[in-house]
């Protein structure tokens, strides 16, 4: 009787060896997975721009490969220089099939394509600023990709590029309410908004929206703007490879550190590019703006309030800053 009901089950045993040892060659081994999981693959969508190619060099020199994704071709030696931990790849955002691919195996993105101001102050920057925007944030949550790091602008609220200034108060921080009044402030305010969507249906997902000021190499070719534009703007900018900094900070800071899954910073220095005092400023420009309670703005204080940057990200800015490697977090 014991061999007649192993002759009936003898295929189901055959069948579940030969399975077993199937699933054994195909699943990958402990080594394997620690192996991809310590892959630091970071995308950057307009390598080829000025912040771009900052944003290139700081997470080259943190020990990334770099992915450089950019519509123009590439071509500068000094990029041609960079070394086996960046390749470059020619894609048009616009399409999400091309994003989808061009951002296939990388482990955060930050993002920095798209027009980097009005152009001619109809359609062109908003259409593709927003189209681009969504694509990046949507193939991202199709992927996987947990960490993304996007370029948003201090010109959500009225700037250089507004018709008519509305300030609420100083030093502005994240909870100043934004009214652009053109399409390149608009298009940043939509790309918040769609991180704050995205988030809803991929809540793992962090999404930092970076609130770049004007992006020089250092505080002297902020100083020459001409009056109007440098009031406009309020005496504000930020160093590039600071800034660039801080989007590396946005992908590699714990998720702990986030009290959501989409966060806006303003990243700005925190002195003007004014030579005279704050106070004379406000005296002159803004009387009847209120100080916020709490805050001061006496020296040439900065009229932009990057305490939420230092909190979460870790970021202050550095007027002075030198371009080597220093330890960062993990990439989660």
């Amino acid at each position: 009787m014991g061999l007649l009901r192993l002759k009936y089950h003898l295929p189901l045993l055959l069948l579940a060896v030969v399975s077993f040892f199937y699933l054994k060659t195909r699943t990958p081994s402990t080594s394997m997975v620690l192996k991809t999981t310590e892959l630091r693959k970071i995308a950057v969508t307009g390598s080829n721009g000025r912040v771009g190619k900052r944003v290139v060099l700081r997470a080259l020199a943190h020990g990334y490969h770099v992915v450089g994704i950019d519509y123009s071709t590439f071509a500068t030696a000094d990029d041609r220089e960079l070394g086996s931990d960046f390749s470059f790849l020619q894609a048009d955002l616009r399409e999400y099939n091309e994003t989808l691919k061009a951002l296939e195996g990388c482990e955060a993105i930050i993002h920095l394509a798209g027009y980097p101001n009005p152009t001619d102050y109809k359609v062109l920057t908003h259409n593709t600023n927003v189209v681009i925007s969504w694509n990046v944030l949507r193939a991202a949550a199709e992927l996987g990709i947990t960490r993304v790091a996007q370029a948003s602008s201090v010109n959500v609220i009225t700037l250089v590029y507004s018709q008519q200034a509305h300030y609420d108060f100083f030093p502005i921080d994240e909870t100043h309410q934004t009214l652009p009044d053109e399409p390149y402030g608009l298009s940043k305010v939509i790309s918040e908004l769609q991180a704050d969507t995205i988030v809803r249906r991929s809540p793992d997902m962090r999404v930092a929206s970076l609130r770049l000021h004007y992006s020089v190499p250092n505080r002297a070719v902020a100083a020459k703007l001409d009056s109007v534009a440098a009031m406009k703007d309020l005496w504000g900018y930020v160093q590039e490879d600071s800034a660039a900094e801080a989007f590396i900070l946005a992908v590699t800071q714990p998720t702990d550190k986030w009290p959501s899954a989409s966060e806006a910073f303003f990243i700005a220095a925190a002195e003007t590019a004014f030579d005279g005092d704050t106070s004379e400023l406000l005296k002159e420009h803004f009387p009847n703006i209120p100080i916020k309670e709490g805050k001061n703005m006496s020296g040439n204080t900065g009229f932009f309030d990057c305490s939420k940057a230092k909190e979460l990200l870790g970021w202050v800015h550095d007027p002075n800053f030198i371009p080597s490697p220093k330890p960062l977090p993990e990439p989660l």
